[in-house]
């Protein structure tokens, strides 16, 4: 253990980073600039050349800072699991996702780990920070490396970290954000601590791997639910002909007891409508049903279909329907200020519209083009005679980019699903 450690501290290790995504690419550019020679590996080859590249395709890394660490030799990528033969730390950050039973899929853990059994060495860490259901490092991982011959604890390292990325965050990153460790041994736990205090301020142990696998769906699963509340609420309130932001808005000055929590046009990205399920689906197999997990995913899905709903209620009131109408979508992204478009709402109101017979189109300074019922749509200009010329436009996203009180003057009827607009005084607008 000694070893690995003064390795560690000393940042002579060599650190692998399996799977660059949103995860994956942040820890592997921190690593770099706090020292470490590390090597990313992922099966996609664009990504693996655009890093080699020095050039940046996740809207948070800077491609100049990327590039001087390339050229530096501190960050290297490849699509060959045979580097590992020279990696002292590995960190596992490939996705993991739902079946279509909203099973947890966890195949490319499965596939990571049975290539790293392969070229697995004496003091070697395992560090895996996909997020899956409690049990996983320890069933699943710790047999598939095991079968090496080798022991964990003794002659190898394994824990689980949750990531804690947030895209886009400004305020919160990986270097400020403190990193949670649980290993299969105590022995595991103290060398994993020890790497994620070389690039996070602050690494709070926990017991067990199991915990840490927990902490990460209990901290997905509480914004799940408390989404999942507030959104029903936006749904209450619009039956009781209230103004659900000004509600909002007088109970956060309380100063305790509450948190408020923001309704929309639906709930996106990789983790809150994916991690919750990997909790429930556990829970099965104990013979126990996860009713607020399932619930808060029901309401969350069904929010699309409340804006759409919504929107054909205000047609109809000015005696036109879907079907005919002309739809400016502002905003494609999950979230303001982001490129990441996974399981967005803004898409999904998007395909919904289009089905009943809608006209769509779409702006996204941050999104070039999508995909939606098989159609490629490419991000419009946002003009003046584009938005006089739509029927309604519906803002999903509330970029900080855009000039609501420009868009408002020149929109004939807006439907605000964020309250972007926010302090702009028009008979024009309706919110969610």
């Amino acid at each position: 253990m000694e070893k690995v450690i003064e390795f560690i501290r000393k940042k002579s290790a060599r650190v692998a980073v399996i799977g660059l995504g949103y995860v994956g690419f942040p820890l592997l550019v921190e690593l770099g600039k706090v020292g470490f020679e590390v090597v990313g590996i992922d099966i996609d080859k664009k990504r693996v050349d655009s890093i080699n590249r020095g050039e940046s395709y996740i809207f948070d890394i800077d491609s100049n800072e990327l590039g001087a660490l390339v050229k530096r030799g501190r960050i290297s990528a490849t699509a060959d699991y045979r580097i590992l033969r020279g990696i002292d730390v590995i960190c596992i950050c490939v996705p993991t996702s739902l079946n279509k039973t909203k099973d947890p899929d966890i195949s490319h853990i499965i596939e990571c780990c049975q290539e790293i059994a392969k070229y697995l060495k004496r003091c070697q860490l395992i560090l895996v920070e996909s997020t899956t259901y409690p049990g996983t490092t320890r069933e699943i991982i710790k047999p598939i490396l095991e079968q090496s011959g080798m022991a964990v604890g003794k002659d190898f390292y394994l824990a689980f970290s949750p990531e804690r990325i947030d895209p886009g965050n400004k305020e919160y990153y990986l270097a400020n954000t403190p990193r949670v460790v649980g290993g299969i041994t105590s022995a595991c736990t103290e060398v994993a601590r020890i790497f994620f205090q070389q690039i996070t301020e602050k690494v709070v142990p926990v017991s067990s791997t199991e915990s840490a696998e927990m902490v990460k769906l209990l901290e997905n699963t509480f914004r799940s639910v408390n989404i999942a509340l507030v959104n029903e609420v936006a749904i209450i309130c619009n039956k009781l002909k209230l103004d659900v932001w000004d509600v909002i808005e007088a109970a956060s000055t309380k100063p305790f007891g509450f948190t408020p929590f923001y309704p929309g046009p639906g709930s996106g990205g990789h983790c809150i409508p994916v991690n919750p399920y990997y909790l429930s689906w556990k829970l099965k197999e104990l013979n126990y049903q996860t009713r607020f997990i399932e619930l808060a995913g029901k309401i969350n899905r069904n929010m699309p279909n409340f804006v759409v709903n919504r929107l054909d209620e205000l047609l109809n009131k000015r005696g036109k329907s879907i079907k005919g109408s002309f739809f400016l979508i502002l905003g494609a992204a999950y979230k303001r200020n982001i490129n990441d478009t996974r399981k967005s709402p803004a898409i999904e109101i998007m395909r919904i519209l289009m089905r009943k017979g809608g006209k769509v189109i779409y702006n996204d300074p941050y999104v070039p083009y999508l995909k939606a019922n098989r159609k490629t749509l490419r991000s419009q200009a946002l003009t003046k005679g584009t938005l006089a010329r739509a029927d309604c436009v519906v803002i999903t996203t509330d970029h900080s980019v855009y000039d609501y009180k420009w868009i408002v003057r020149h929109a004939k009827l807006i439907f605000d699903a964020r309250n972007a607009t926010k302090g702009v005084a028009s008979n024009k607008i309706v919110k969610l």
